[in-house]
Parts: C-alpha cells; sequence; structure tokens
C-alpha cells in the first residue's frame, strides 16, 4: 500500500530532459535544508533535486513510514545524506522540539514551508473543522516552522532563506478551495512582511506559486471524477508543469546566485492564471455532484 504514495524519485521523472541541467553539481554543496511535507509529492522532488546539488537534506511529516520510505530512495540514488523526522506542524511545540533536534547537529541553512492541506467544497458547507483541518498545517506549520527557524537565526548570526510553496491563488482568489486561498495568501503577507524585518538580519524570504504540477494527493483531493477533463490544454503552454521544473526554480531561489531575490513570489504556472482562477467548471456542478464529494471526503 505504501508503494502507491511514494514519489517516482528516478532521475528525470516528469520531464522530457533526463538529468540534463542549467546548475553546477555543488550548487547547494553545504546547504542544510528543512523541507516540510517532504515525504511525498512536490516535496519529495524538490528535495530529491537539492540533495543531488549537494545539499543535506531533513524531511519531516506526520507519516514517518512514508518519509523512511523516502529518505531510503533518496540515499540509495544521489547518495546524499538525508533524515527523516516526524512531526506534527500543526503542534508548536512539537515544531520547536523537532528544530531543537536539528539544531543540536548544526543550523539549518534554509527552511521550504511545502506541507499544506486542502479540497473543493461549497464553502459554506465548511464546518469549522474541516476549516481548522486546512488552516493548521497550511497556514498555522509554515508560520511556526519560519518563527522557530528565524528566532535561532537570529539568535545565532547566522544567515538564512525561507522559500515557501503557495499558489496563483493569492493572485486570482479561488472559488471552492477558500481557506487555502486565505492560508496561501497570509503567507506571500508573512513573505513581504518579513523581508523587510529580516532581510537587515542576512535572512531572505521568497516564494513560488505553482500551476498545475500533477502529484496523486492533490489530484484525489482537488480533480475528482467529474471535473474538467480538458484543463492541461487550455494551458497557454497547453501542459502541466513537470515537477523537476519546480525543483530546478526552488533549487535556484534558495541557492546564494539568487541572494538578491528577497520578498518576491515567482509565479510558474504556464500563463494559466492569467486565463483563468482554475476553479470555473466548478460552478456548473449540481448539488448531487457537490454530495458525492463530500460522502468521498468523508469515507478518506
Amino acid at each position: 500500500m505504501l508503494a502507491s504514495f511514494l514519489p517516482d524519485l528516478t532521475p528525470g521523472h516528469n520531464t522530457g530532459r533526463g538529468n540534463q541541467t542549467m546548475f553546477e553539481k555543488g550548487l547547494l554543496a553545504g546547504k542544510r535544508i528543512l523541507v516540510t511535507g517532504g515525504g511525498s509529492g512536490l516535496g519529495a522532488a524538490m528535495g530529491r533535486r537539492f540533495v543531488e546539488l549537494g545539499a543535506e537534506l531533513i524531511i519531516c511529516g506526520r507519516r514517518l513510514e512514508l518519509l523512511e520510505a523516502t529518505a531510503a530512495q533518496m540515499r540509495s540514488d544521489p547518495g546524499g545524506k538525508v533524515t527523516a523526522i516526524r512531526c506534527d506542524l500543526r503542534d508548536g511545540t512539537a515544531v520547536d522540539a523537532m528544530l531543537d533536534a536539528i539544531w543540536r547537529e548544526g543550523p539549518l541553512d534554509v527552511l521550504v514551508n511545502n506541507a499544506a492541506a486542502t479540497f473543493i467544497a461549497q464553502t459554506e458547507q465548511l464546518s469549522f473543522r474541516a476549516a481548522d483541518a486546512i488552516l493548521a498545517p497550511t497556514l498555522h506549520g509554515a508560520m511556526y516552522c519560519t518563527l522557530g527557524a528565524g528566532k535561532r537565526w537570529i539568535e545565532g548570526k547566522h544567515k538564512g532563506v525561507v522559500l515557501s510553496i503557495l499558489s496563483t491563488s493569492t493572485i486570482t482568489g479561488r472559488a471552492f478551495t477558500v481557506p487555502s486561498a486565505m492560508a496561501k495568501s497570509a503567507i506571500l503577507a508573512m513573505t513581504k512582511s518579513l523581508a523587510v524585518e529580516w532581510g537587515p538580519k542576512g535572512i531572505r524570504t521568497v516564494a513560488i506559486a505553482p500551476g498545475a504540477f500533477p502529484t496523486a494527493g492533490a489530484s484525489r483531493q482537488l480533480r475528482p471524477e467529474g471535473r474538467d477533463e480538458g484543463w492541461a490544454s487550455r494551458n497557454p503552454l497547453g501542459r502541466a508543469g513537470e515537477h523537476r521544473e519546480l525543483a530546478d526554480l526552488a533549487s535556484f531561489l534558495i541557492s546564494d546566485a539568487a541572494s538578491y531575490i528577497n520578498g518576491e513570489m515567482v509565479v510558474q504556472d504556464g500563463g494559466s492564471h492569467l486565463r483563468s482562477s482554475g476553479a470555473e467548471d466548478l460552478l456548473a456542478w449540481t448539488d448531487a455532484q457537490w454530495e458525492k464529494q463530500r460522502a468521498a471526503r468523508s469515507k478518506s
């Protein structure tokens, strides 16, 4: 069962470019990087790329078995140092304990706020518990990690980078995923605010707003049966994004080569947000379709 959740970490996964790269192999050498939600999906894709470029990687999440399996896969191929830590990011005390454990071996150089939760729903039907299930890991988890890393960097006079994985909903808004759009927009505000406050202390804050980079988890929650099947072809570039493309952009933004980029969010969506917010097809859903979706979410 676990195998179905593991990312495909073979070289060149989801790209047509094989191992071709614009980067020097040692671009991230000497960097200690924490990727939240690094056990699967885009977090794992970014983590693998960081290891390929010389970084020491730490991945965290709630499912230790998945994290350990992903870490083992990463170690066996690029041959880098990869550590897996179980942490419930919704718990600030747990985040603090994780960061203490990491710092005992040395400070982080980069934090990647990647962990998030979302699902489609009619907003007026959301319970408080359902809204919190999105806001807690997506907003609070990112804030707890950022504050914890920033405090330690500032106390130790150590430079650092925070990269947050956001969404084009920060630009367009997005119907039917309102808590996620709210959380991502709040993290963008944090990114811009801390760029000014922490920049003089040697800490950069940057963000990426990915478009559609399909993963198994996101597809289950955001593209259930009954949604428009032709969405990728209507992207101005006529396709979805490739995991390696996002991983390469992330690698650049956290590297010293991007040391003059601060407080910015880079959109990587093929121009899709210029055409649509990505939720318009759901306006035509019937009550029966929404009821089916709620029932499926309850079972999962």
